[in-house]
């Protein structure tokens, strides 16, 4: 299995500060809740206890896995001048018969954000894209049936 997490540096930047936040000022603000409604007593029909509880074990598991990104990040350079080929990291333009060009840059699963033009390397797009030239046409299947598009251009 790869563990290998792509992230760009912006990614890892946003991803240090979420850790630290959660480790610091959100485990604080857990501990106050529980000690609150440990205050009340009766802790077997204590709602907010309960929700206490369950919010600090959704928090612990977003740390972890905020854990295991980092430890396994792998920082896609994004300075490559003379693309030739289509990799991670890469931004690339691409047309669907006459439709307007659009424009994807390839990030690692962590980082997909497809409204603001990030998509991952590993979804059918993306992984159709991969090692693939200018004017070549890539044929993605979607469950409307198969899209085609030509790239026009890779940054």
């Amino acid at each position: 299995m790869n563990d290998e997490q792509y992230l760009t540096q912006e990614g890892l930047t946003r991803l240090k500060a979420e850790l630290q936040y959660l480790k610091s000022t959100a485990r604080d603000q857990i501990a106050k809740r529980l000690r609150s409604a440990i205050s009340q007593g009766d802790l077997s029909e204590n709602a907010d206890y309960i929700s206490a509880k369950e919010d600090q074990g959704f928090l612990e598991g977003r740390i972890l896995e905020l854990e295991v990104t980092l430890r396994n990040a792998v920082i896609i350079d994004e300075n490559i001048r003379d693309r030739d080929v289509v990799d991670i990291g890469a931004t690339v333009t691409i047309q669907e018969g006459k439709f307007p060009s659009e424009r994807f840059q390839l990030v690692g699963p962590k980082e997909t954000d497809p409204v603001n033009g990030r998509i991952s390397h590993e979804s059918p797009i993306g992984s159709a894209l991969m090692g693939k030239r200018v004017g070549d046409v890539i044929i993605v299947k979607t469950p409307n049936g198969s899209v085609e598009f030509t790239i026009l251009k890779i940054e």
